[in-house]
């Protein structure tokens, strides 16, 4: 399947809505002889020269979404019929480990190709033109997943700017295959320039001091090597397993990782274990951080966080709680930056929910009870700007607002009668996008200037849309 087809240049967009205001604006896109992807060059109050030009409603646009956390290589598992033997029966963390490891001694190279372009269309169709996607690497699958995601990243780069992560989901310091998969991820950080991050999941090793010595590892080698790192962290629910995170910290600070030092950036995910922390814990972990100018971010992982990280005693009857970062509040209370991701979609660590951020902004109205429209436009950042500050791409954090110089990388929300029965509800704020995510039919995703229509045609669009002559 090949990538989307996306427009020729735009040179602008009319007529259009931003976040926070009712006028109707104009965006004039420019591209510097240098690059082929534009920029902003202006944002201009919208006057009507075409009779029917404020006729019907003007589409929102708000700044792209962004996967800051996605398993590529695992997605869609239980949508291919060969793995159709591995559906969930119990539901548990070790049936998905066990599931998924039998699994992954069926990966092909054509096969993780077909499930990375199911979920890159998917993705990319709901807005996403920026993803960090995980890839692993190991005596099961060798390099396998990462030749895939290296082809899928060329393949895809002008819809889609892939990040790759070469992921040691499995032991690299204890048990009979830690050696092996070691020398499989200095292989694969020799051969392949695209890696772009280091990631580990030190909960796997079989001691707590193996598991420091996976952190260690890949501090240095990141250092060394001039990656970003991510860790998936203290994924539990139990008070009496140690939080690495006081660790990692610890291991940054000794090893010179700052903000000034290096432009990479540490990212630390799932950490549900960390929901169980006081606040006493919490400023202490926000003062680490800035007093030793850490470039730490966390990521909230909801879909999988709650399906999967329950407590010890799980199977009573009368008490399961379930555990995810408390986004909002991290941000918010703590002063730490914070943001949320999908993970996994359609295999047995998460066999619900689509690949669409929107969805987990929408759910994250439920989970963190914010229902006020301040929490909608932090919500629909944590998916989109800053998610995508978060893995480095870009130092925007706070803002869903367009300005002059940003990159033309947008979403513009249209309102369409999907229902057969010419009604059509607007949904002309964030809070309107949040509350009730519009289909993905209802999307234009606009990728450094080019566009990528819905499937549904804008009602506006002769009207929207000004092009190039190239």
């Amino acid at each position: 399947m090949p990538p989307p087809t996306l427009s020729s240049k735009l040179t602008s967009i009319q007529g259009i809505r931003l976040a926070g205001s009712a006028s109707a604006w104009n965006i004039d896109i420019h591209y510097p002889a240098d690059s082929p992807r534009g920029i902003i060059q202006s944002i201009t109050p919208h006057e009507a020269t075409t009779p029917g030009d404020d006729s019907v409603p003007t589409p929102l646009v708000l700044p792209a979404l962004t996967h800051p956390h996605i398993h590529l290589d695992k997605a869609f598992v239980h949508s291919a019929s060969q793995y159709a033997h591995l559906l969930p029966s119990t539901g548990t963390f070790q049936e998905a480990l066990s599931f998924t490891t039998e699994a992954k001694q069926q990966f092909t190279v054509p096969d993780v190709l077909q499930r990375g372009e199911w979920l890159l269309a998917e993705s990319v169709s709901a807005g996403v033109t920026a993803m960090r996607a995980f890839v692993e690497v190991d005596h099961t699958v060798k390099l396998v997943c990462l030749e895939a995601a290296t082809k899928l990243q060329d393949q895809w780069k002008d819809a889609c700017e892939i990040q790759i992560v070469c992921f040691a989901q499995d032991p690299i310091f204890s048990t009979q295959h830690g050696e092996e998969n070691m020398e499989l991820l200095e292989q694969a950080l020799a051969r392949y320039p695209q890696i772009d991050v280091i990631g580990t999941t030190p909960y796997v090793e079989s001691t707590i001091e193996a598991a420091k010595r996976n952190i260690d590892w890949a501090v240095d080698r990141a250092l060394e090597l001039n990656k970003h790192l991510d860790f998936h962290l203290d994924y539990n629910l139990d008070s009496g397993k140690e939080a690495l995170v006081w660790y990692v910290l610890q291991s940054l600070q000794h090893r010179g990782w700052t903000s000034s030092s290096t432009t990479k950036r540490v990212m630390l995910g799932h950490c549900t274990r960390h929901t169980l922390f006081t606040d006493e814990e919490w400023c202490r972990i926000s003062h680490i951080i800035h007093e030793n100018d850490l470039p730490v971010s966390f990521v909230g992982l909801p879909t999988s966080d709650l399906y999967m990280a329950a407590s010890p005693d799980q199977k009573t009857s009368h008490d399961r709680p379930r555990g995810t970062l408390r986004v909002p509040e991290m941000i918010r209370k703590h002063d730490l930056d914070a943001v949320m991701g999908v993970n996994n979609v359609g295999n047995a660590f998460t066999p619900w929910g689509p690949p669409d951020p929107l969805f987990l902004a929408c759910l994250g109205v439920g989970i963190y009870q914010a229902g006020t429209q301040d929490d909608a436009r932090l919500l629909y950042e944590c998916v989109s700007t800053r998610a995508r500050a978060a893995i480095g791409l870009s130092s925007s954090r706070s803002s869903i607002g367009l300005k002059e110089g940003d990159s033309p990388d947008f979403l513009l929300f249209h309102r369409q009668d999907l229902t057969g029965c010419r009604v059509a509800r607007p949904c002309g704020t964030v809070a309107e996008v949040v509350w009730d995510p519009p289909a993905t039919v209802n999307r234009d995703v606009v990728v450094g200037g080019q566009l990528k229509r819905s499937g549904f045609p804008c009602s506006r669009g002769d009207l929207v849309y000004k092009f190039s002559n190239e």
